[in-house]
């Protein structure tokens, strides 16, 4: 562990809070220190109010921020004075605690203190940083962890036993570090929980705890407890319709869709594949802060019957609890570990998802460590019990808004580079959808940069191409729950007496071969959509409507739409809904220059303007507004409705 403290990227010595978010983000860019909004830093300053007043301000971090990337609005800015006189009451309830840290701030729009603020309000430093640092875990989850942290500091840190966060952490860390701290004291160490480090600067404080995560990494080596490594994995199977199927009954055991994410890693994979994994695994996290992403244990194989059937009982065994804080119940586990596929993680959002499988992977370390160490140990069952349901994280969840219409589920759009494909890519993430886009043009893989997004470029006329984009959706989210064809290829007007059979031959093979066979090889995925598979079909104006010069792609629609009907009859026994949309006049897409919109206008004597408005309502169609009707066809809205034909042409007298 060393620090990256960098005099030449700091900034100006003067400003305190600046120097707080810098040493923040250096402490948030090491995910051994820090995962995912865990972790907290402040510093303590004296600002004048309104009044001419001066005030001692605790600026902490706030609730949803992430240190890797808090900027000075993240910091909640606390009166201290309230702090100190908090930290002296017998007891104080943790909604008690929430609502007296928000009335004594001085920003009404600042982010919700920390919980763990009175806990930094009564060390008497001016910065204050905390960790859940991996090496420091390992040590402190063993049978003997407070013996061994002893031995790794001395007299450097304060240690106290593991209290849950908030008044009574706050009150035990106070009367602890009164009695014990003495003048090498750098550093207090949470039992089970983390590490905090302190001092008179930015950099000393965040120096002192890279020194402290320092020691802990030096004490796991010395004891052959650093490098732990494992036995080569099996072979890693393939992606294939297992993950979708332990997907779907996931969802239904939580009762709302959730993406099943794959992590590609031979470490967790191997881990996966210990004979003691269950023991190991099955004793819990490695903080009490994992337990509210990732739950109290993974489900060892997918037997998700079992896995509901026993946290079940994990549940009745605090029903007492549960009834107190009126929870949630959510049987459904985050993280599976299977011998075959290695390591995956359920989440409603990619995001979410992302977050467990980071959070595991670390886990798994720590877990490896603490057992070379002598006995990996977590927390009673009952402190798991008391974190996974907090009554705060209760109400964050009661107060939660309703969720996108599409979370938890997965999408996969073709032709998604440009025009109508990459906007219904658009609107579906819009909805909270996983997105899956394929096109020919490479473009695809970078159209957006977020881990519910995954580009393939991909021929969507070679069926071993689509089966491999098929593998990679499924082993990236869990499977496929929409579908949108809508590659396909326009080509210049040419009548049939000028029609070559290679052209003829290309145009079906695009417009419709290649739908038949993604229809062919979604159908199993689709079929195990937990709400139930949609498809939308991009048909034509052409279908009802064709006109010369465009007999190939006439007729290769026309029989995409036939396709489509056929369809919508075979699977409305498996639930699923297939649909069709026929656009027209679309100009904001490739083919669709400002040299060829002022031909086209001036051949029917009309301005550019007047010739994209050229229909019934005299409205320009987008690719938006195809997208749009397209995500739509795949909600609730539609859900009683399927082998539809459906235009967005702004009314073309021809179809009327």
């Amino acid at each position: 562990m060393e620090s990256r403290w960098n005099d030449a990227a700091r900034p100006d010595l003067g400003d305190d809070l600046a120097l707080r978010v810098y040493t923040s983000r250096l402490l948030g860019a090491d995910k051994t220190l820090v995962l995912h909004g865990g972790g907290n830093t402040s510093v303590k300053c004296t600002e004048t109010n309104l009044l001419g007043d001066a005030e001692e301000i605790l600026y902490v971090k706030g609730s949803g921020w992430d240190l890797e990337t808090i900027e000075a609005a993240g910091f909640s800015p606390v009166r201290m004075e309230p702090l100190k006189r908090l930290a002296q009451l017998p007891a104080l309830s943790d909604p008690e605690m929430v609502n007296e840290l928000a009335t004594r701030m001085t920003r009404a729009t600042a982010p919700a203190p920390s919980v763990e603020a009175i806990l930094h309000a009564i060390l008497p430093y001016p910065f204050v940083d905390h960790t859940h640092a991996d090496a420091f875990i390992a040590i402190s989850n063993t049978a003997d962890g407070e013996a061994r942290i002893r031995e790794c500091y001395g007299d450097r840190v304060v240690i106290v036993p593991y209290v849950m966060p908030g008044f009574d952490l706050a009150r035990l860390a106070a009367q602890r570090f009164a009695a014990e701290a003495g003048p090498r004291t750098i550093g207090m160490a949470l039992c089970n929980h983390g590490l905090f480090s302190f001092g008179g600067t930015a950099r000393e404080s965040y120096e002192r705890m890279i020194e402290l995560v320092g020691d802990a990494e030096r004490y796991l080596a010395r004891h052959r407890a650093w490098d732990v490594t494992l036995p080569a994995p099996q072979a890693e199977a393939a992606p294939g319709l297992e993950q979708a199927v332990l997907r779907q009954t996931i969802s239904q055991a939580a009762g709302f869709p959730m993406l099943l994410m794959r992590r590609d890693d031979a470490r967790a994979r191997a881990f996966a594949q210990r004979p003691d994994v269950a023991e190991l695994a099955g004793q819990g996290p490695a903080t009490p802060d994992h337990v509210i992403r990732t739950k109290r244990v993974p489900m060892i194989g997918r037997d998700v019957a079992g896995y509901v059937e026993a946290y079940r009982a994990y549940f009745a065994r605090h029903e007492p609890q549960a009834k107190e804080r009126k929870t949630m119940l959510d049987p459904a586990p985050r993280v599976v570990l299977d011998p075959a596929l290695g390591l995956l993680a359920a989440g409603r959002s990619a995001k979410d998802a992302t977050i467990v499988g980071e959070i595991y992977e670390h886990t798994i370390d720590v877990i490896l460590r603490a057992t070379a160490l002598g006995g990996y140990r977590a927390l009673p069952e009952r402190d798991l019990f008391d974190v996974e349901y907090w009554d705060l994280e209760q109400a964050k969840l009661r107060k939660a808004g309703k969720p996108a219409p599409f979370a938890g589920e997965i999408a996969l759009v073709t032709g998604a580079a440009s025009g109508i494909g990459a906007a219904c890519v658009a609107a579906l993430l819009a909805r909270g959808a996983a997105v899956v886009g394929l096109d020919r043009d490479p473009a695809i893989e970078t159209l957006h940069r977020r881990p519910d997004y995954l580009g393939i470029a991909c021929d969507v006329t070679d069926v071993a191409g689509l089966r491999r984009a098929l593998a990679r959706a499924t082993a990236a989210y869990g499977g496929v729950d929409m579908l949108v064809c809508n590659a396909g290829i326009f080509p210049g007007g040419r009548r049939i007496a000028d029609l070559a059979d290679a052209e003829w031959r290309n145009v079906l093979s695009v417009n419709l071969d290649a739908n038949l066979a993604l229809l062919r090889e979604a159908h199993p995925l689709l079929k195990r959509a937990p709400r139930n598979g949609r498809v939308v079909i991009v048909g034509s104006k052409n279908v009802p409507a064709p006109g010369p010069g465009a007999a190939a792609y006439s007729a290769s629609k026309a029989a995409l739409t036939q396709l489509a009907r056929v369809a919508a009859l075979e699977w409305g026994d498996d639930g699923i809904r297939v649909n069709t949309v026929h656009p027209n006049a679309v100009f904001d897409t490739g083919i669709w220059t400002e040299a060829v919109l002022a031909e086209r206008a001036r051949h029917y004597g009309l301005s550019v303007n007047d010739y994209k408005r050229n229909n019934v309502l005299h409205v320009e169609i987008t690719s938006r507004d195809v997208a749009e009707l397209v995500a739509e066809m795949c909600g609730p809205l539609f859900a009683g409705t399927t082998g539809a034909q459906v235009p967005i042409d702004g009314g073309n007298d021809r179809v009327i």
